[in-house]
């Protein structure tokens, strides 16, 4: 573990970007079995893929106003919000690239979690303060610096798999700062508990990602929620189309009833699997991060970096996991996936001798 746990300023001196740029595609070389990268499947289903085929015709004209407010207007059906409290993204990542446009005075990032928003608020030059938790990983709002107006973090927490109650995160609102919600897994958690994508607050931004329960990776889809007053400030700036046709369709067919039943029943298959998987992790003697409630485990073992490197020699790609902040080289995480690939990873693990 980090020996750094608790609340501290971090200078932009000290920082080492090469570890908060770390994504886990990475550590996935073409051919190998892949738990290192949280995308469900390799390619979106038969159903999805004819909706984009169907509109490669189209893409000799400029995305239209049209299908933006038809994409709008299916995510905001699908969390009971008005079509003005959706911002359209080309992946998630651009919605944490956007985070500076806010303008704080000072950015509290929540950590362990995913690096990205840290990354682009320091690119900004703007004073983040590192909050870490120690396990089991769960908020306790007097460790938020009072002076912090933004606050980011993940729900559920990548790489933790912890799923922190809504009641905390709305503990940690104060007059003029604004929380910022990345749930970019939370359709991955059967009933998506914890979420505040269907509960409009004026001082709470919710980040969602399509790139993971719908093998969308290579085409960037995803969406803010908040009021139109913060949305708005989002947006300043930005290109014209931002997002292309493909990603607009996109965006409208997994917001439909039928896709977010399908996204459900999908949710409850992660969770049977990732209880198999802890069970036998444990049986291997590995230690597993518990309670875990997204698509992704958090592991312990002697030499992290050892285990990962003894695995890809077998073709088995793993995510390292001391890039992220409060974690050290004793941690990977590895996406949950089924019965077929967790017996080549157990086996892999045996033969490394962990």
């Amino acid at each position: 573990m980090d020996r750094h746990v608790g609340c501290f300023l971090v200078s932009a001196e000290s920082v080492d970007h090469a570890k908060l740029r770390h994504h886990g595609d990475v550590d996935a070389r073409p051919g190998m079995l892949d738990f290192a990268v949280n995308v469900q499947g390799s390619t979106p289903p038969d159903w999805l893929r004819n909706r984009l085929a169907a509109r490669l015709d189209d893409l000799g004209k400029y995305p239209s106003a049209a299908d933006e407010l038809a994409a709008r207007a299916a995510v905001a059906a699908r969390h009971g919000r008005t079509t003005d409290q959706v911002l359209l993204l080309a992946g998630a990542a651009e919605g944490f690239a956007m985070l500076p446009r806010l303008a704080p005075r000072l950015a509290a990032i929540l950590h362990p979690s995913f690096t990205e928003p840290e990354l682009a608020l320091r690119a900004a030059d703007i004073p983040v303060a590192r909050v870490v938790l120690e396990p089991p990983y769960t908020i306790d709002p007097r460790l938020v610096p009072a002076a912090a107006d933004l606050v980011v973090l993940g729900n559920p927490t990548n790489p933790t798999s912890v799923l922190h109650p809504a009641d905390t995160i709305r503990a940690l609102r104060r007059p003029g700062r604004i929380i910022v919600v990345d749930e970019a897994f939370a359709d991955a958690i059967p009933g998506e508990p914890g979420s505040l994508a269907a509960s409009p607050t004026p001082d709470i931004l919710v980040l969602r990602s399509l790139t993971k329960t719908w093998a969308l990776a290579g085409l960037r889809c995803g969406y803010f929620l908040g009021t139109p007053e913060l949305l708005a400030r989002l947006n300043h700036g930005r290109a014209h189309w931002p997002l292309g046709t493909l990603q607009l369709e996109a965006i409208t067919a997994t917001a439909e009833p039928k896709a977010v039943g399908a996204a459900q029943q999908r949710a409850h298959t992660i969770a049977a699997e990732r209880d198999s998987m802890i069970e036998r992790l444990t049986a291997l003697g590995v230690h597993v991060h518990t309670p875990a409630d997204g698509p992704f485990l958090l592991l312990r073992v002697p030499d992290g970096e050892l285990l990962r490197r003894h695995l890809a020699d077998q073709g088995i790609a793993v995510r390292r996991a001391d890039t992220f902040p409060g974690l050290g080289p004793d941690c990977v995480r590895v996406a949950v996936r089924g019965r077929a690939e967790v017996d080549r990873l157990v086996a892999g693990i045996r033969a490394a001798g962990v």
